[in-house]
């Protein structure tokens, strides 16, 4: 991400909201001005654990983002294959969710105090290669939280490079606030692709992720490495494709959200 681009999203993106207000319904959509085109982004969670499996998701001949579980098995490995094959690649971060399901390694948790939350981030941070941004994994406790929110948003901060997408997990989630407020690009999860897992209701989220692109402009799912959903990316992204939908790293629809907000830029200018 050129420093350019994470200097120049702030303060449109703070713009958006004061204007436009949260996104109402069950369902984040950035709002756009003027939307031309459909463009989306396609994440793939929760990779590291499972070799084979996770070899198929990074084998999609499409620009699919890949976010990794920092500490596991085969993260490190993988992460270099994807950024070999000129494939985008997050870290998965790992945030206490309101269930308390064990979050595995490299988790943040609510007990910590500043010095551990930022120990462990750092250690995260490196532990997968090649990075061009986060997203959480779980996290619908965490990022209800704006202090901690604070904590991350303030050490991303100090990494140009880095973006920050909200899985959007909870609706009560202020991951976006703090992002904007320490000048870190973000954007926030439009749909789940899978979680329900049954191949017809996952390519009808996929779907439904291009009717809000070509509503608003940009639209961003997040799926798992299941064999269902990779059996119906291989199926329909050469579909969308030759429909003329643009499948894109999250780092370019990110730019696409900020070519979008030119005229509120303007506006800013003095």
């Amino acid at each position: 991400m050129k420093h350019a681009l994470r200097r120049q999203i702030g303060p449109a993106t703070l713009l958006a909201g004061l204007l436009m207000g949260p996104p109402a319904g069950a369902e984040p959509v950035t709002p756009i001005v003027e939307p031309a085109g459909a463009a989306i982004s396609i994440i793939i969670d929760d990779l590291g654990n499972l070799r084979q499996r996770d070899l198929r998701a990074i084998r999609l001949p499409w620009p699919v983002t890949y976010a990794f579980l920092p500490h596991t098995p085969h993260a490190r490995e993988l992460a270099e294959l994807a950024h070999q094959q000129g494939k985008e690649v997050m870290l998965h971060l790992p945030m206490e969710a309101m269930d308390h399901n064990r979050l595995g390694p490299g988790g943040l948790t609510p007990d910590m105090d500043r010095q551990q939350f930022l120990r462990q981030l750092r250690k995260d941070l490196k532990a997968v290669p090649h990075i061009s941004g986060i997203n959480n994994h779980m996290g619908s406790l965490l990022t209800q939280d704006l202090g901690y929110m604070r904590w991350l948003m303030q050490e991303l901060d100090g990494h140009d490079e880095l973006y920050f997408v909200d899985s959007y997990t909870t609706k009560a989630s202020v991951a976006v606030k703090a992002a904007n407020e320490n000048w870190v690009p973000n954007i926030r999860r439009d749909v789940f692709l899978d979680s329900d897992r049954d191949r017809e209701k996952i390519r009808a989220e996929l779907r439904r992720t291009v009717r809000l692109a070509r509503e608003h402009g940009i639209a961003l799912a997040i799926g798992h490495p299941y064999p269902e959903t990779l059996d119906v990316l291989e199926q329909e992204l050469p579909r969308l494709a030759a429909e003329g939908v643009a499948i894109l790293p999250v780092s370019r629809l990110l730019e696409q959200h900020m070519q979008r907000f030119r005229t509120w830029r303007a506006f800013l200018s003095p």
